[in-house]
């Protein structure tokens, strides 16, 4: 027996049961966190248990309640309890899910899983994937795949002879994300590469600009990168008619759905990614929208070679299983955790209604609590929900609606009954409030508004 292991179920039982009534907010001071945590290492170690539970007790007042209810900062899930669950069996079964030879179960769960994504996501059955740890190296996997493509069409092969000499990539986008642009870096493309196209008020591509950045160089090495629910207001480029025109002067349209793409597993939303299915490469998380433990993104290829041959490497250890699929040969990691098995148990226990019901009762809540903090005094909504994202600020009597709305903020953050972030959008402060997790419900909404309230009358 474990004792400790049994402790550390306890424990995390009870942390998950106690998020409603537990303040959204960590303690902001390092040191007294430092202070917690930073034990002497002994010579001989101390018995497990005593470690499980000084751990449990340092660690708390450092943890952000992120999985709450109330939270509404960047784009974080919760976890269902499901998911969590089958992380821990991931943890115990500590499988290395790097080939089929390591773990027959990981690599054919992985394969079960991508089938069900890609019927949910709406995205072509032939496509190939990676599950990764999140957007960030989803955009790399997509992007090297992209990379091989537009180079190799120009008979040249990034894999053998590098970049130096290569044809110049160009990388043509509208509202995009940073992910993005490290992926670029990441990959010797560089942002130089980077060409902004006009957009049009509501943040979107505008088509006929885009086209006529095509024609400036029409034999130029050309990857269009789309976003599928832009990170402050939800925005999602025309897919369709871009793919069609970017497709007619052979470049590669990639999309960044980090959490906007899972739009498509609700009827009431799916016709924001009309065309999805047209482009070449996709990226999404699945600790976002569909609230699996973090340490969850997906790449998906609309061309296999390419993206096999872009992340392909030989070992001469590798053992060979027939009609298998080698995780290794698809992603940009060797050794790594089975992150498929929680998004296993979730699809399985949510099914295509249960995804599209956390989709549209976070848009719902989200429209709620936008409208309603727009009745508040003082207080003006700049951005209505497409999805689950919006934009508010806090309007100052004198004027200075940029500290105001970082003071208003603040004072929101720092009594924890709900928790918001700040961002800067259009030259302007704003508070970004940003829903998508399936905790969240209509009492918690009451609460935050109350909260906001409070905050503006102190």
């Amino acid at each position: 027996m474990n004792p400790e292991l049994d402790r550390a179920a306890e424990i995390a039982a009870e942390y998950l049961d106690s998020l409603d009534q537990q303040k959204v907010r960590a303690e902001p001071d390092p040191e007294l966190i430092r202070a917690k945590l930073h034990k002497e290492l002994t010579d001989d170690g101390l018995p497990p248990l005593q470690v499980i539970e000084e751990l449990a007790d340092d660690a708390r007042d450092g943890l952000l309640n992120s999985a709450s209810g109330r939270f509404y900062g960047w784009v974080i899930g919760g976890g269902v309890p499901v998911s969590v669950a089958a992380d821990w069996l991931t943890s115990a079964w500590d499988q290395n899910a790097a080939a089929y030879a390591c773990s027959p179960t990981a690599a054919v769960i992985e394969d079960v899983i991508a089938e069900w994504l890609k019927d949910i996501l709406g995205l072509p059955q032939h496509a190939s994937y990676a599950f990764v740890t999140g957007c960030q190296m989803a955009h790399f996997t997509a992007l090297a795949a992209a990379r091989h493509k537009v180079l190799a069409d120009q008979g040249w092969s990034a894999e053998t002879q590098g970049l130096a000499g290569s044809p110049p990539i160009r990388v043509l986008v509208g509202e995009h994300h940073e992910t993005l642009l490290r992926a670029l870096r990441h990959l010797g493309i560089g942002t130089d590469a980077v060409v902004d196209v006009a957009m049009h008020d509501d943040g979107t591509m505008n088509v006929e600009a885009l086209e006529a950045e095509l024609k400036k160089n029409p034999d130029m090495p050309t990857i269009v990168s789309l976003a599928a629910g832009d990170l402050n207001r939800g925005a999602f480029d025309p897919i369709d008619a871009i793919c069609d025109v970017s497709h007619a002067h052979n470049a590669w349209v990639h999309i960044d759905g980090a959490f906007g793409l899972w739009a498509a597993a609700s009827p009431r939303y799916r016709h924001l990614v009309k065309g999805i299915e047209k482009a070449d490469s996709w990226a999404t998380d699945a600790h976002k929208w569909l609230n699996v433990p973090y340490d969850s993104g997906m790449a998906f290829v609309a061309h296999p070679e390419a993206h096999k041959t872009a992340m392909t490497i030989p070992a001469a250890y590798k053992i060979e299983v027939e009609n298998t699929r080698d995780q290794i040969e698809w992603g940009p990691e060797w050794s790594r955790r089975a992150r498929g098995i929680p998004l296993y148990a979730a699809l399985r226990t949510l099914g295509r209604n249960g995804v599209a019901e956390i989709i549209e009762r976070c848009c719902d809540l989200t429209r709620d609590l936008v409208t309603r903090l727009g009745g508040l005094d003082n207080v003006e909504v700049l951005s209505e929900p497409i999805i689950n994202q919006g934009l508010v600020r806090f309007l100052d009597p004198n004027g200075d609606h940029d500290a105001r709305t970082d003071a208003v903020i603040e004072r929101i953050n720092e009594d924890g009954e709900a928790w918001f972030g700040p961002t800067t959008w259009n030259g302007m402060r704003v508070m970004r409030i940003s829903l998508s997790n399936f905790r969240t419900t209509t009492e918690d909404i009451d609460r935050t508004v109350k909260a906001v309230e409070a905050a503006l009358q102190a």
